[in-house]
């Protein structure tokens, strides 16, 4: 498991995501990919926890099925989060939920094993698959706001202003909470 610092501004694109997704030099953003799938996540100092989870095939943690694969990490965020005083997460056990922004953004739709509270978004989980494992990459925003992101993503207008009206109120965020005290919560909460 590693937890990954973030440093500075930057768009984290998922894999099938074409770099011209991004705005050129959209607000001094940096712009990087990750290996694993989804839509993108801005990622900024203070404001998102973030952890890359690795689990070897064949090992007690590791499901061949990649529907069911997330669900203990799931599990792990929730009781993160009810001990960071944001009670009442649900690991989704269902197959991908779309929405017209995901492919755009990550917090826009719904994947196996990612939390939602309250119907809200709380954790992102995608993943990357080879033969000898699964790598996990997760992130919890622990503050939202669609615009920044939005604005760097190369939508038209009227397409960025539908967007932010689809996403208002989507995500649950941990306002006040530090990327070290999720480090902490989510460790403690590991079986």
């Amino acid at each position: 498991m590693t937890w990954c610092e973030v440093t500075r501004p930057a768009v984290v694109l998922g894999s099938a995501q074409a770099l011209d997704a991004v705005v050129p030099a959209a607000a001094g953003l940096d712009v990087a990919r990750r290996r694993s799938g989804g839509g993108a996540v801005l990622v900024e100092p203070g404001r998102v926890a973030w952890a890359d989870v690795v689990v070897p095939a064949g090992d007690p943690l590791w499901a061949a099925d990649v529907g069911r694969a997330a669900w203990w990490l799931g599990e792990v965020w929730a009781a993160a989060l009810t001990a960071l005083g944001e009670p009442g997460g649900e690991v989704h056990r269902s197959g991908l939920v779309r929405s017209a922004w995901s492919s755009h953004v990550c917090f826009a739709g719904l994947g196996p094993g990612e939390v939602t509270v309250g119907g809200r978004k709380a954790v992102g989980i995608s993943q990357r698959r080879t033969r000898g494992g699964v790598l996990f990459q997760c992130a919890l925003p622990l503050a939202w706001d669609p615009a920044p992101l939005l604005a760097a993503l190369a939508l038209s207008a009227a397409d960025r202003s539908a967007a932010a009206e689809a996403l208002a109120g989507t995500v649950v965020a941990l306002d006040g909470r530090s990327p070290a005290e999720v480090e902490l919560a989510f460790s403690a909460a590991l079986p």
